[in-house]
């Protein structure tokens, strides 16, 4: 049940920040949900913290942050319904740009996010559990 609880708590906090970022990425007038982009491209802390890592963490703080916290964010779906948003009042170019840039910048920030991390830990590991595999 410890375990759960971690998710929750990483959840509402993740819930909170995205919504946080969403407003200040708003209040700067933009035509372009760089919120969502910004928010994908969290990367490297599976591989730092992973069991037998130098920054190794307890299960539960992993949970928190690997599962609740960023699962919080909930980005696929803010990213496809801003797509389909550009897509849909004729920001063709836009959609195109947000699509190529999250994919890219996201799979590039955890490469390299993964990279850094083993500089520190020497694990190959990004997940360790299938709780923290698990990608929906």
């Amino acid at each position: 049940m410890n375990l759960y609880l971690w998710v929750a708590l990483g959840s509402a906090i993740g819930g909170c920040l995205r919504f946080a970022l969403g407003r200040m990425v708003l209040d700067q007038h933009t035509n372009f949900p760089w919120s969502t982009v910004l928010i994908n491209v969290i990367g490297f802390f599976g591989t730092l913290t992973v069991t037998g890592s130098r920054f190794q963490a307890p299960e539960s703080i992993r949970i928190f942050v690997m599962i609740g916290l960023c699962g919080g964010f909930t980005t696929f779906s803010s990213f496809s319904m801003e797509t389909y948003d550009l897509l849909r009042t004729g920001a063709w170019g836009r959609a195109l740009l947000n699509t190529a840039l999250s994919v890219l910048l996201c799979v590039c920030a955890v490469a390299l996010g993964h990279v850094l991390a083993y500089q520190s830990s020497h694990s190959i590991a990004i997940a360790q559990t299938k709780e923290e595999e698990y990608t929906g």
